[in-house]
């Protein structure tokens, strides 16, 4: 207590400097209203200043749980669009029209572990068989085709991923419909190539690429990516450089593709 005393001792005369100029400029603000307004518009801007900084703090450590959420908007909007394309209320289709009358249901799941740098590359995902998921589903994200589902345990998923020396699917000129095989050789995670395509057929670079719909995993029209370039090989067919959509680098939230009449449409396949 002596030391605080003597403290206020020796800075008195600072101190009722300090208390005077406050008094003074409170009085000034309260009866100035130039100096009033000024004032309010100051606070006002500091007050402001902090609350965004706090809230875009607070948006920083949310985007997790956004990221979720618009994750599953979109897998409910994907399942509403494809019951309202599909409905025979709105499309009259014959019974035996296994193309048109096909419906697919879209599961959300997070990815939690992923690999890029490997001959055979695979996702793991944070869902399993007691939310519905099988083996030889389909798997893709916002941007486009991902995987094809492997082995599958309670809650958790393996998926092998299209930079996957083993992995192979239908896919087509969207501008065309002339349709090959897409698969990866290895070399860069970014592009696949598209085999199977007639050397006659007009291809550009910058076409867009889209899955077939020949299996019974994928839907048509799912983006694959764009040509980046285009060699003939012996002379009939194409050797088609593919720059995938994905970025398997930054992948966090993908869909689950289950088609509904899978087993039916395999069943047509194999008499083929």
């Amino acid at each position: 207590m002596k030391n605080l005393l003597n403290l206020i001792y020796k800075y008195h005369f600072f101190l009722l400097f300090i208390l005077l100029e406050g008094i003074a400029t409170s009085m000034g603000i309260r009866y100035n209203l130039y100096q009033k307004a000024g004032f309010v518009a100051f606070t006002e801007n500091i007050s402001a200043f902090f609350n965004e900084s706090i809230s875009s703090f607070s948006d920083y450590f949310n985007l997790v749980e956004t990221n979720r959420k618009l994750s599953l908007e979109n897998t409910i909007l994907k399942n509403q669009l494809q019951r309202v394309y599909r409905s025979d209320e709105l499309f009259f289709f014959g019974e035996n029209d296994t193309l048109h009358r096909q419906k697919y249901f879209f599961t959300s799941a997070r990815v939690i572990s992923n690999t890029v740098t490997r001959m055979h590359n695979y996702l793991s995902l944070d869902k399993g068989s007691d939310q519905g998921i099988q083996p030889e589903m389909g798997v893709v994200c916002s941007e486009g085709i991902v995987g094809v589902t492997n082995g599958v345990t309670r809650n958790y998923t393996s998926v092998l991923s299209v930079i996957n020396l083993n992995f192979h699917v239908s896919a087509k000129l969207k501008k065309n419909n002339y349709f090959g095989t897409i698969s990866w050789d290895g070399s860069d995670y970014r592009t696949v190539i598209l085999n199977e395509i007639p050397y006659h057929v007009n291809v550009a670079k910058g076409d867009t690429i889209v899955t077939s719909g020949y299996s019974a995993i994928f839907p048509e029209g799912i983006p694959v990516g764009t040509v980046e370039e285009a060699s003939v090989e012996n002379g009939s067919f194409y050797r088609i450089k593919v720059k995938l959509f994905t970025d398997f680098r930054h992948l966090t939230y993908v869909d689950v593709i289950r088609n509904l009449q899978k087993e039916e449409q395999k069943k047509l396949q194999s008499h083929d």
